[in-house]
């Protein structure tokens, strides 16, 4: 496979969306609050997609439709409402068809990871011609984005991390969740 080749669109996709996004944390919504704490993006390293090839026995050829994340966006709050104010924002936007949404914000998985994830398909302008990419779009607090990176990271070093060590990150997970509700009402006092 030519890899520079199939990088570039997703590239181009997540460099432009960074951009169209960063609107969102200098912007404010009817609350006269900014929702948005930062917009990160990435594209998926070869590595990555080398191993998902493997493990799931994909196969190159259907890559831009089997892997919904090469192209990836994060959108960070302070709140989890602001999450859902985000969801309403990108719902509005006209540059993008949203194909799917999935609420772990609610609804965690059993790890206790929680976000918000939006398949997205974005339409990139290359010398070739229009091509139609997938992106996924995570909204998440801080606090669950920290959450995240440290199960991430537990799951690296460890590779299957061990049951008791699961739980206990999902017990984690659940009590930094009843604190952001806590946080998000005394937010609501002011």
């Amino acid at each position: 496979m030519e890899w520079e080749k199939f990088f570039e669109p997703y590239e181009q996709a997540v460099a432009e969306l960074k951009v169209k996004l960063d609107y969102l944390t200098t912007g404010q919504v009817k609350s006269g609050t900014r929702p948005v704490e930062s917009v990160t993006g990435r594209v998926k390293s070869q590595a990555s997609i080398e191993e998902k090839i493997v493990r799931r026995h994909l196969h190159e050829d259907r890559l831009a439709l089997d892997l919904q994340d090469i192209a990836g966006l994060r959108i960070m709050t302070k709140y989890i409402d602001d999450i859902y104010k985000v969801v309403e924002l990108l719902r509005k936007r006209t540059d993008f068809t949203i194909l799917e949404e999935r609420d772990y914000v609610m609804n965690a998985k059993p790890s206790g990871y929680r976000s918000y994830h939006m398949v997205i398909e974005y339409p990139v302008s290359l010398y070739s011609g229009e091509t139609k990419v997938l992106a996924e779009i995570q909204i998440r607090t801080m606090a669950m984005n920290f959450w995240a990176t440290i199960e991430h990271d537990l799951n690296y070093k460890h590779g299957e991390i061990k049951p008791e060590m699961a739980t206990k990150l999902a017990d984690i997970s659940e009590q930094t969740f009843a604190l952001e509700q806590e946080l998000s009402e005394i937010k609501e006092m002011d």
